[in-house]
């Protein structure tokens, strides 16, 4: 039923590319269904289902309706205050045209499950739908929960089969990039348990004696909350193979995890649960981490999105953080060059949908000569640079420029900006959303006529976790990168918060 639903998607897609302004319906269900034991890494991921709340913007197409799923009420405010960024329809036309539906459950599960015991539920979002032939469903990242809804309901899913996710894996990622031809650091895949990993370290460090570092990887985890980190250089390998297996064994619950509270312990349970990679760590001075985002469309067609650099953080800087928009320009053709490939793969598989694709860049060591640009991962779904360029291109009119790797609003001004969920600090926390968005508009740092200024997101998360996320638009990184400091600044003073001074700064 499932391959049957998604073979009309070709069609709905082709006659809403051919004629915007005809009835069409998009469901939008975000779930984070992901493996429990990681969304645990992160604080206030109850209300990570707002990050989706871009596609509020689709609104902006007159006849276009959005039914959006939750798992408790959202609060109104955050839905009025993006409803006011659309620029192209009257607020109160895009309102009428919203159906907000949630299952009024809070426990930590994924929100398509809950739909799924929810048959009342599921008859509302039905009844919300003008015509299933005219409509689809959208997710942050696509598991046997949202192919189970998506039959449910009767419409296609606008995501990767999740028959085809096992590509997006650490280890899938390996094997696809080595198929397009990318250069992928030396490694193992689909390591079962502490044995595996083991042999997996010692064979690499057999293979270069002068390995310093490798890096762990749960073949299901994000945003770099499963990775860890293994210094051989604290390490006696003795004299023998069997010595340095023996050595490699005692020194694995050393691991160096990049998520907080993390021991070898449960580590170990994780990788039996899920499997893990082993690979060199990429050394090198002035490495960046860009990324490239890409869709393939239910035409097979591979398009190139954007590309950005990311911002990373923890122990050794392997988790994600933000990033800011466009990537440098000395490497962002090639790295999209690289994910057209990457998507050509995944297209001849049958995958569709938003997938990204990470690299780890090094700057050559001598004058003219090329960087090297290591393939990292693949992640084949939505991501942390999925709702910032969403929101810059529907609340600007805008288009990507493929050629440049530039975007230009509609009035042909270039924009960049610097985004992130992580704009947090203690004393933030009994910030109302109100107070923020009363502040941003007296100060003047919000999205105005001049298509410059801040958009805020996870507004949910900042009372509770004194955390939200916000996405700085300006003409170059630079001033985007202002304005970021800007809105920081303003949050400190609303809070009483001393930043600490450059002297003082760790």
């Amino acid at each position: 039923m499932f391959a049957r639903l998604q073979g009309r998607l070709v069609e709905r897609f082709a006659r809403f590319r051919a004629d915007s302004k005809q009835p069409y319906t998009a469901v939008v269900v975000p779930s984070q269904s992901f493996d429990p034991n990681e969304l645990e890494k992160i604080d206030g991921v109850e209300h990570y289902e707002e990050r989706n709340l871009f596609n509020l913007m689709l609104l902006r197409y007159p006849r276009l309706r959005v039914v959006y799923v939750t798992s408790k009420r959202l609060n109104p405010l955050i839905v009025d205050y993006l409803l006011h960024q659309i620029r192209s329809v009257p607020p109160a036309h895009a309102r009428r045209r919203l159906v907000f539906l949630d299952c009024d459950d809070a426990t930590p599960r994924p929100l398509s499950v809950k739909v799924l015991e929810r048959p009342r539920l599921l008859e509302r979002i039905r009844d919300s739908i003008d015509d299933p032939e005219m409509a689809h469903m959208n997710v942050f990242n696509a598991s046997p929960a949202e192919r189970a809804l998506a039959v449910r309901l009767g419409i296609p899913l606008n995501a990767c089969d999740p028959a085809l996710t096992h590509l997006g894996t650490k280890s899938g990622s390996r094997e696809v990039f080595e198929e397009a031809g990318l250069e992928v650091a030396p490694g193992f895949s689909r390591l079962r348990d502490a044995a595996d990993l083991a042999g997996a370290v010692t064979s690499l460090w057999s293979d270069q004696p002068d390995l310093r570092r490798v890096v762990v990887k749960l073949d299901d985890s994000f945003s770099g909350e499963g990775n860890a980190i293994l210094d051989l250089r604290a390490i006696d390998p003795g004299k023998s193979e069997s010595d340095r297996l023996a050595a490699v064994r005692r020194a694995l619950p050393n691991l160096r995890f990049e998520a907080s509270g993390l021991d070898w312990e449960r580590y170990q349970a994780q990788i039996k649960r899920m499997t893990c990679i082993c690979e060199t760590w990429v050394e090198g001075i002035a490495k960046q981490s860009p990324s490239v985002q890409l869709r393939i469309n239910p035409m097979k067609e591979v398009l190139a999105l954007s590309t950005h650099d990311q911002v990373l953080g923890g122990p050794s800087g392997q988790i994600f953080e933000g990033a800011t928009f466009p990537a440098h320009p000395a490497y962002r053709r090639a790295i999209q060059e690289r994910g057209i490939r990457v998507g050509e793969v995944l297209a001849q598989r049958g995958v569709i949908g938003r997938f990204g694709v990470d690299f780890v860049v090094v700057p050559a060591t001598e004058p003219g000569g090329e960087p090297t640009m290591t393939a990292i991962e693949i992640n084949l779904r939505q991501g942390g640079t999925t709702h910032p360029f969403n929101t810059l291109k529907f609340i600007t009119g805008g288009r990507y420029d493929v050629e440049s790797g530039s975007f230009f609003t509609a009035q042909g001004h270039e924009r960049a900006y610097f985004a992130t969920d992580t704009l947090r600090q203690p004393e933030y926390r009994g910030i109302l959303p109100f107070d923020l968005i009363d502040a941003i508009v007296t100060n003047g740092t919000h999205f105005r006529a001049d298509e410059t200024g801040v958009v805020f997101h996870l507004l949910g998360c900042l009372s509770e976790f004194g955390k939200v996320g916000c996405t700085a638009i300006g003409p170059t990184v630079a001033e985007a990168r202002a304005l970021y400091t800007q809105t920081e600044s303003l949050l400190d003073a609303m809070s009483g918060r001393v930043p600490p001074t450059p002297e003082a700064a760790p």
